[in-house]
């Protein structure tokens, strides 16, 4: 791996734990429910995106597969959060 690669990928990483922290911020003074959902929501993007740059990093597949996984919960988790708060049920 070539050190523009390595710094990049490290700095790209640094920025990824940085937008966590402002989404967590985000989750604990969330005025809002919707809010609260939008921060977790950014929270799983920004998890996956840092799997693939640690994949990328390390040179392995398991962090592709654990960021697959990562996006397939967040999707359904978000799913359902938004169908809750819309009509305040989740199983009909």
């Amino acid at each position: 791996m070539t050190p523009i690669l390595f710094w990049s990928l490290k700095f790209a990483l640094f920025l990824l734990a940085v937008a966590m922290l402002c989404a967590v911020a985000r989750l604990l003074i969330g005025p809002s429910a919707q809010d609260r959902v939008m921060a977790l929501d950014c929270l799983y993007i920004n998890g996956m995106l840092m799997m693939l740059a640690l994949g990328i990093v390390y040179a392995s597949d398991v962090y592709f597969g654990a960021a697959m996984l990562i996006a397939l919960f967040g999707f359904v988790g978000s799913t359902v959060m938004a169908k809750f708060l819309l009509r305040g049920e989740v199983i009909e």
